[in-house]
């Protein structure tokens, strides 16, 4: 399998279906929550996907933008298939690029792949406060579970799966 042959666009919305189905295997295996197909269509403007030379899904993932300064990487994944394929990098740095053209300069994740983010640039919080009071009391009325596991709020410790809270800093 050859990378390079992969189309990196935006996601769509008939990318759903395929998308959740990668998904499915992998919220088996506890790396990653399984989302109602509503998430994803209201969430499918942050999302890129890595669409095979077939029309199949080799990967894909989200950005979701959290304040001013801050973005998470979300739900990145890559089909079985392709793992191993550098699919996964692609689409990383796709969505830092999104990263830095809507203005964001730390972007953060929760996750296994440790080694993957490191590669990358990502290092692990050690910080737990990597916002300023202020900012953090903003967030505490944000809705979405994402900020919660980023303020990592008592509450969303059952979703984050004993995932590892990393962030790395864009260079300008």
């Amino acid at each position: 399998m050859d990378s390079t042959q992969l189309l990196i666009r935006p996601a769509r919305t008939h990318d759903v279906q395929a998308i959740r189905s990668l998904v499915e295997p992998l919220a088996q295996e506890r790396v990653l929550l399984q989302k109602e197909a509503v998430a994803y269509y209201e969430a499918i403007q942050e999302f890129v996907v890595a669409e095979a030379p077939d029309g199949s899904l080799a990967g894909f993932g989200a950005l979701h933008v959290i304040w001013e300064d801050i973005a998470e990487v979300r739900t990145l994944a890559t089909a079985r298939a392709w793992r191993g394929h550098g699919v996964g990098h692609l689409i990383l740095d796709q969505l830092l690029a999104r990263a830095r053209a809507v203005g964001v300069s730390r972007v953060f994740c929760l996750t296994f792949e440790v080694e993957f983010f490191t590669r990358h640039g990502f290092s692990v919080m050690a910080d737990q406060t990597a916002v300023d009071p202020e900012v953090y009391s903003e967030l505490l009325r944000s809705l979405d579970e994402g900020v919660a596991e980023f303020l990592d709020l008592a509450r969303v410790k059952p979703n984050t799966l004993g995932n590892t809270r990393m962030i790395m800093q864009l260079e300008e």
